[in-house]
């Protein structure tokens, strides 16, 4: 079931919302040649208690970390430790926090250090489909227009959106109805109305979309080898269009 959000709540989830924005931006700028992940997850941790949070993934459905640090292949998931990153990475960061009852998540990939033109081209693409989406999330659309603009655009670049892990609603939970895949016809799926909350994240291969779940039981890579990257935004619906609520300067 789709719940609508109030007034109220959307002013929650624009707080919990922009602590993540706040945090992602705090990791963004630690991400270097030599960094370890593991002291990225620690800072996302210590950051988010300090705003008075509480880290959304930590235990949920046992994941152990505060933050999922998804390294080149890697698609989402990648659990920190202590190996180091190195010139020419990509990493994804993707984070939530718990704050007054109501649930922030949004997901960046930064560079490390200079990085190829193909991996840079990877993660521009990923960042402008997330958009091209978020456009789509308008009253009385449906919710596969969201889907198909991902999915579109990402493949007019010759680059392939991943099918087993979609977007979400959210609001209390973390993971809430409706789900919001990233590929899939227009036209199809719930209406969209003002006072839906969803996080809309691409994750989009350089080659096909395959991915493979290793031995950990949470780190998804894709099955060819190439690299992935990932944006999310946490957005509501209005009746004058999409408000994101995961920027700095949004909502």
């Amino acid at each position: 079931m789709v719940v609508l959000k109030s007034p109220k709540e959307i002013d929650k989830l624009r707080v919990s919302n922009r602590i993540v924005a706040d945090i992602l931006c705090s990791l963004e700028g630690e991400v270097k040649p030599g960094v370890d992940t593991l002291y990225l997850n620690d800072l996302a941790e210590k950051l988010a208690v300090e705003k008075g949070a509480k880290p959304a993934f930590k235990g949920y459905k046992g994941y152990p970390y505060s933050l999922c640090t998804s390294v080149n292949n890697v698609v989402v998931h990648g659990m920190p430790s202590k190996k180091q990153l190195v010139e020419g990475d990509i990493i994804s960061l993707d984070f939530g926090v718990l704050f007054d009852g109501y649930y922030g998540d949004a997901a960046i990939t930064v560079p490390v250090g200079k990085i190829s033109e193909a991996a840079m081209r990877l993660t521009r693409i990923t960042r402008e489909a997330l958009y091209k989406g978020i456009e789509k999330a308008v009253p009385k659309g449906r919710l596969t227009d969201i889907s198909y603009a991902v999915q579109s655009y990402v493949e007019a670049a010759e680059y392939s959106v991943v099918r087993v892990f979609v977007g979400h609603g959210i609001g209390s939970s973390l993971h809430e109805d409706p789900q919001v895949p990233n590929f899939g016809k227009p036209g199809m799926g719930a209406i969209l109305k003002p006072g839906m909350t969803l996080a809309i994240e691409p994750m989009v291969n350089e080659k096909g979309y395959e991915v493979d779940i290793l031995e950990d039981g949470w780190t998804a890579v894709t099955r060819d080898g190439g690299l992935s990257a990932h944006f999310e935004h946490t957005m509501v619906v209005t009746e004058n269009g999409p408000v994101i609520l995961s920027e700095r300067n949004g909502g």
